[in-house]
């Protein structure tokens, strides 16, 4: 199907032709990304085109240009495009030619300004397909269709055109089965090959089937009426799904029995397990620990990342006693094919660094927050992507055991990850940068990462950037001594 036509130079628009972009209904992901292209390499401005998901009459149609190359844009604007376009708000292919307009126009660093009135419409628009995906993940229930072979359908009313962004997730959790999911705009069926059908209707699903039973059971022994919160579940799980899910029939009585439940276990009395000596266990503990540095790295090469997908955990580098430790964000893509931190684009620009400071890489030790890569496949390529604070939570005890055995009498923070690491708080690399107190034996000092010194786009200010990171490693070196 032709996406894009061109209409005679006539209409309403000031001084030019109107553009027209036909997109299918729906979320057309392609079909915006091939009329984009095509109308970014025409030069036409926002201004100049319409955006409509079926062909009108208003206006002539000529045939469209030849198709244009991809676009090369910032990362945040690529993950920003596929979560706004299944958005129901028929601006949304305008609003997101109007911010590519922008960005291959010069603005590469518009993502970064909330206060934008299009970037903050956009993040809103964003977060309310988050919502909406979230909603589906959680309170879609499939019900057996009755019958020989075993085959699950579910019904669910999304508020946005979220259908083919959401089936994947069903996939993976449920590759084994045969299951459709029926919408009033579409559905998605699955029999080991994911394909996209007409719309659905609810009279089409079973009202229920023999898994329920056990499923209301199961959610009644972990309902605690201690944490009951009407306002909060109303909040988190809106009346609107509650007929699609079989736990929701139990609500009621469990709301009335909540009081009497709560007041039963306030009166019931803890008690200790009486085979537990509380002494021996903490000692068990104290002798399980790691007693040297080669012992804790033995034990975190063996642990499973907490994200799957790095092909093993980075281990530190460098001498115990190192007057400096350097830590890191997390490993990277070399460094994850390699075994080694700080050996890709960052670590070199590191090690450059460091020399100009004078100080040698050699007898410095050099580790990350992180142990793990985690990383987006795109295409080919592993794109980094950054820990979450309950990621970086969960290695903070290796970072924490690694550094006593180091013994550094400073560690340097490169970046925010790092800060809250060694803190346990998110504290702005602007405000905080230089020395700092981390509530250990040793001295700390904040700077930023190498990596951020990569992607600034201006030569001049990655220079000025670059300049002020050095002499940043110079006062570390002068604490260190």
């Amino acid at each position: 199907m032709d996406r894009l036509s061109e209409p005679r130079p006539s209409g309403p628009r000031s001084g030019g032709a109107i553009h027209v972009a036909t997109l299918a209904p729906g979320a057309d992901l392609p079909g915006f990304r091939t009329a984009a292209r095509r109308l970014i390499a025409a030069g036409i401005a926002p201004d100049a085109v319409v955006w409509q998901t079926e062909r009108l009459s208003l206006f002539g149609a000529e045939a469209a240009p030849a198709d244009a190359p991809p676009l090369a844009l910032p990362r945040a604007v690529t993950d920003l495009i596929p979560m706004v376009v299944p958005h129901r708000d028929p601006e949304r292919y305008g609003l997101l030619y109007a911010l590519l307009w922008r960005v291959t126009r010069g603005e590469r660093a518009l993502m970064e300004v909330a206060s934008d009135p299009l970037v903050h419409r956009l993040h809103r628009m964003r977060k309310a397909i988050g919502r909406d995906l979230h909603k589906m993940h959680a309170f879609l229930r499939f019900r057996r269709v009755p019958g020989a072979d075993e085959r699950y359908v579910a019904w669910f009313e999304p508020d946005n055109h979220i259908l083919e962004a959401a089936a994947p997730f069903f996939v993976d959790r449920f590759r084994n089965l045969r299951w459709s999911i029926l919408t009033p705009e579409a559905s998605a069926h699955w029999d080991g090959t994911l394909r996209f059908g007409p719309p659905g209707r609810r009279e089409d699903v079973p009202e229920g089937d023999g898994f329920e039973a056990g499923w209301r059971d199961y959610y009644e022994s972990t309902f605690n009426p201690a944490r009951l919160n009407l306002d909060a579940m109303r909040a988190e799980m809106p009346r609107k799904y509650w007929r699609n899910m079989p736990e929701t029939a139990a609500i009621p009585a469990l709301v009335r029995a909540a009081g009497a439940r709560a007041q039963a276990m306030i009166e019931r009395a803890p008690t200790m397990p009486e085979k537990r000596d509380p002494v021996r266990a903490v000692e068990r503990m104290a002798q399980d620990e790691p007693d040297s540095l080669e012992a804790l790295n033995a034990i975190i090469a063996r642990s499973e990342p907490l994200v799957p997908g790095a092909t093993q955990a980075v281990l530190g580098e460098g001498p115990i006693g190192a007057r400096i430790a350097f830590v890191g964000e997390q490993p990277g893509d070399q460094e994850d094919r390699q075994g080694r931190p700080f050996v890709g684009p960052a670590g070199q620009l590191l090690s450059r660094a460091l020399e100009e400071a004078g100080i040698e890489r050699s007898e410095a030790y050099l580790t990350n927050a992180v142990k793990h890569f985690k990383f987006t496949l795109r295409g080919k390529r592993r794109i980094h992507e950054k820990p979450t604070a309950g990621e970086v939570s969960h290695y903070r005890w290796w970072l924490d055991r690694e550094l006593d055995f180091v013994a550094p009498k400073l560690v340097v923070a490169l970046g925010a990850t790092a800060v809250l690491a060694l803190t346990g708080k998110q504290i702005p690399i602007t405000r905080a940068r230089g020395p700092a107190e981390f509530g250990r034996p040793y001295g700390g000092f904040i700077t930023v990462h190498p990596s951020y010194l990569l992607r600034l786009p201006d030569e001049a200010a990655k220079e000025a950037a670059y300049r002020t990171f050095v002499d940043d490693l110079r006062r570390a070196q002068d604490l260190a001594a």
